[in-house]
């Protein structure tokens, strides 16, 4: 049950906190961009746990990785399934089917940097 609990403080954290993020970066958000930050901060979370005694720079690279696939999937299933063109990678250089890009994989890499110790702070408190 405590486990339950830490989970959906997570996916919950990550829903809000992406949904925020995306508010400043574009001036809007999607509601499918909710789910996707509580799925992504989660895997994040469990990554970085199961990553304990790596360095930061190499943690954030496996968040990166994990952010990526994330992003992959749900934008293959958001705007290339269901055609809800929450967003459109196609004019930047290296993208992969408009949905990742060589950019937003950096940017991802700076996020990991400073969410990953918001991360650590909720497992102390929630164990």
């Amino acid at each position: 049950m405590i486990k339950t609990k830490e989970y959906l403080i997570i996916c919950l954290v990550g829903a809000i906190g992406y949904s925020m993020i995306e508010i400043l970066w574009r001036g809007y958000t999607h509601w499918t961009m909710s789910i996707t930050g509580g799925i992504g901060f989660l895997l994040l979370y469990l990554t970085d746990l199961h990553m304990q005694g790596q360095n930061l720079f190499f943690r954030a690279l496996a968040g990166t990785a994990v952010l990526t696939f994330v992003e992959l999937v749900a934008g293959c299933i958001v705007n290339l399934i269901f055609r809800m063109g929450v967003w459109d990678y196609s004019s930047h250089i290296g993208n992969l089917l408009g949905q990742i890009c060589p950019l937003y994989c950096m940017l991802w890499f700076l996020l990991c940097i400073s969410v990953m110790p918001l991360g650590r702070l909720i497992h102390y408190y929630m164990n």
